[in-house]
């Protein structure tokens, strides 16, 4: 009788090593989304000020400028996407100057859940989508940080994919549908993603540009173990061999590039996650202080309070 031959069971690939970038993305999180468009005629102007979300507008048709407080006009086409993480205040003007009606004062009308319109004319020469964008606890997120006041993709050229989310988009704003909402809360989710991806890559290097933390490997490895598990005792010597650096080099590199310690980075971390399950979750405040590694419940809330200005009750019970 012969001898079974045995199978060759070819050996898996180890798993990838998460980038930074990954994880400080997986961890900005949307609470909470709106989407308006209007089809506008020159001469017109719409000013959105600060109010606590991030703004992303899609030029369907047409053109438009868009300036920010204290910045220059920027020409925006039709293909063009423009997106204010921070929320900063600007306007939206079919020429480069000119007077704004408040995007508050506009007539509204609820063509969907969580959709506008703000049609303004019959005959239009610019088509506009847009939508406001809560992230959770925003105030503690590392990465808005470091991003501009405005990140603009002219066209999206640079990736084909990233054009048809925002022409999915664009139909799904202008022609609701059953479940809408939840397809545009998914595709914002997705579109933000990429365009923060686009200007990460497409960006030049500059001097105590945060985006050094993203392209340098060490404090790279740093970053992304930090957001795989917060909750571990790091320590500046544990962070620096994970990074395969000197403390002292480590600790030099990575204030450099974020403008600010590991050790306030990593709280910052803590409590942004910390809000998440409190809010997400609904875990209790002692099982959110030992998921992450917190001796006890009131040191925990201390350093909460201190840090998100309010207690973590009070998170708790806001509603997600």
């Amino acid at each position: 009788m012969s001898r079974p031959v045995p199978r060759h069971v070819p050996e898996l690939p180890a798993p990838l090593e998460e980038d930074p970038l990954s994880g400080l993305l997986r961890d900005l999180r949307i609470a909470g989304i709106a989407y308006g468009y209007g089809r506008l005629s020159a001469p017109w102007g719409i000013d959105f000020p600060h109010d606590g979300t991030a703004r992303l507008h899609f030029v369907i048709e047409g053109e438009m400028w868009l300036q920010a407080e204290g910045q220059s006009p920027e020409r925006l086409q039709a293909g063009d996407a423009a997106f204010l993480p921070k929320g900063a205040p600007h306007a939206l003007r079919s020429q480069p100057e000119g007077q704004t009606t408040c995007v508050s004062d506009l007539e509204l009308r609820a063509v969907g859940e969580r959709v506008y319109s703000f049609d303004r004319c019959h005959h239009p020469d610019a088509v506009l989508a847009s939508c406001s964008v809560t992230f959770n606890e925003p105030c503690l997120h590392p990465l808005l940080d470091i991003m501009p006041t405005i990140l603009t993709v002219a066209g999206a050229q640079s990736d084909l994919t990233l054009r048809s989310l925002l022409d999915a988009m664009a139909e799904e704003v202008l022609s609701p549908k059953i479940g809408g909402s939840t397809v545009l809360s998914r595709l914002a989710d997705v579109i933000i993603t990429r365009l923060i991806r686009a200007w990460v890559e497409n960006r030049d290097s500059e001097a105590h540009d945060g985006l050094a933390a993203l392209r340098d490997a060490r404090i790279g490895r740093a970053l992304a173990a930090m957001h795989q598990d917060p909750a571990r005792p790091w320590t500046a010597s544990l962070l620096a061999r994970t990074a395969g650096l000197s403390r002292s080099a480590f600790a030099e590199r990575f204030a450099s590039a974020l403008g600010q310690p590991p050790a306030r980075y990593l709280t910052r971390l803590r409590m942004a996650v910390a809000s998440q399950l409190l809010k997400e979750q609904r875990l209790s405040i002692g099982k959110v202080a030992q998921r992450l590694g917190y001796a006890s419940t009131p040191a925990f809330s201390r350093a909460f309070k201190r840090h998100v200005g309010r207690s973590p009750g009070e998170v708790r019970r806001e509603r997600s």
